[in-house]
């Protein structure tokens, strides 16, 4: 019989965590099989290819990776630029995938994961057993491969989080579906741009992608009258509500806040602060009205952009045992470190195979899934996980427990877990930096200026 050492490890997801999990396997030895729901590698990347990274191609190409694609004659586009979406998928992605070849199953979706013969209730021999991994295929067929690990790097996106300020759909939501969306719209398309172009438009959120919003819809209302946003925020408008500005080491990062505000300052978009949006109705138009659980009713929107952030899809793994916080839903070990109520992103420690290890030795949820509900995620840190958990997997624990990351330092202190606390002047609360005063400056999608987006996923969290 096949013993578990000469088993695959099963990575879940083609984007760019488990493609770097991969090449790391592959450098080690060891054989993986990738399982990716899309039709094509980094296909949740794919789905925001019009929206450009504030993290230029040095931060977000794996070094195994590089190492995999050398010998194909791929070299890696200039460093210092910032790739858009669609640049990072064609470019790196899909020829990492390539070179991989059949160890990337496109079309198979994971339904369940499990030890062989054991439930989760089952102690007896539970760890000498593979795990099993069901997924369903692009024909609707059912498979299963056995694994002596699993990497999950499915990300989040499937699973944005509501308008409702409680975590729950406001109540409406659903039936208002028809003029609601959870991602950055692509303008470019013509049939996208008529839904917004002398529009009103609510912008529900506070983070990157928020930012990106305003600024696309800035743009529009200057070659389309009667385009207005209107920006509901949950929180009061402060320091640190635009990001970090020149504080920024990131510096697409930093602009992006600064186009936001410019849209505001410009006219191009209202503020609506300290909202928690309860309910969405329709009036006799179909347009919509917010209200808030003060009470507040806001004037009718044509459309809602909501962008409140993503949550990790569980569902698949529940008959495994899983080790997570109860307000992150991240790793146990990893969410003190990630907690965004005390830390911005620059000041996140390394972290490794241990900080990601659950009760159920074997499996780890990797790249944006580890940090559950927690900000934006930097691709930089996917990396350094997934080299740390290969080398731990191949029984070198050496190098899996050195774990090195520099996080470039954000300029605000807090993260989007304080979204809901009351507007304060950071210089005051003794926490580390405030805000520099922001120079005003026209960035959006369509310009030469980067336009940032988040990693792995444009996540609406705050900083990274």
């Amino acid at each position: 019989m096949t013993t578990t050492a000469d088993l695959p490890v099963v990575v879940i997801g083609a984007g760019p965590a488990g493609l770097a999990a991969a090449a790391h396997l592959v450098e080690r030895g060891i054989e993986p099989m990738v399982l990716e729901a899309g039709d094509a590698a980094g296909a949740t990347v794919r789905e925001w290819s019009h929206v450009r990274l504030f993290s230029t191609w040095g931060e977000i190409v794996d070094p195994a990776a590089e190492k995999l694609l050398a010998p194909t004659g791929w070299t890696k586009p200039d460093a210092a630029t910032y790739p858009s979406g669609g640049d990072w998928a064609g470019l790196y992605l899909q020829p990492l995938a390539d070179v991989l070849g059949d160890r990337v199953r496109t079309s198979a979706r994971v339904t369940g994961v499990s030890r062989t013969g054991r439930d989760r209730i089952v102690d007896a021999d539970r760890e000498t057993q593979p795990f099993v991994v069901h997924f369903t295929t692009a024909d609707g067929g059912e498979e299963r491969v056995f694994a002596r690990a699993v990497i999950d790097a499915s990300g989040t996106w499937t699973t944005p989080s509501p308008a409702g300020a409680s975590g729950l759909p406001a109540l409406g939501e659903k039936t208002a579906a028809d003029r609601i969306t959870y991602r950055v719209p692509d303008l470019k398309g013509p049939a996208v741009r008529d839904r917004y172009a002398g529009k009103r438009t609510a912008v529900i959120g506070s983070g990157a992608s928020a930012f990106t919003a305003l600024a696309t819809l800035a743009d529009l209302a200057q070659e389309e009258p009667g385009t207005h946003a209107v920006w509901i925020l949950r929180r009061g408008i402060s320091g640190s509500t635009f990001g970090g500005g020149t504080a920024d080491q990131l510096p697409a990062r930093g602009a992006l806040g600064l186009a936001a505000k410019a849209a505001v300052d410009n006219g191009h978009a209202d503020a609506v602060t300290g909202f928690r949006t309860e309910a969405i109705e329709r009036d006799t138009d179909g347009r919509l009205i917010l209200t808030g659980e003060d009470g507040r009713r806001l004037d009718p929107v044509d459309e809602a952009i909501v962008l409140t952030g993503f949550r990790p899809d569980l569902s698949f793994l529940s008959e495994i045992r899983l080790g997570l916080d109860e307000r992150l839903q991240a790793p146990t070990e990893l969410a003190p470190l990630i907690d965004p109520n005390q830390h911005s992103c620059g000041t996140v420690y390394p972290h490794g195979h241990r900080e990601l290890s659950h009760p159920e030795p074997g499996i780890y949820l990797v790249g944006m899934k580890s940090y559950g509900r927690a900000p934006t995620f930097l691709a930089m840190t996917g990396y350094e996980q997934v080299r740390s958990i290969v080398a731990a997997i191949a029984g070198d624990l050496e190098a899996a427990d050195k774990v090195e990351l520099t996080l470039p330092e954000t300029g605000v202190c807090g993260g989007a877990g304080l979204f809901d606390a009351p507007a304060t002047d950071q210089a005051d609360t003794g926490r580390c930096c405030a805000a520099p005063a922001p120079a005003l400056v026209q960035i959006g999608v369509g310009t030469p200026l980067p336009v940032a987006a988040a990693e792995e996923t444009p996540s609406s969290g705050s900083c990274c």
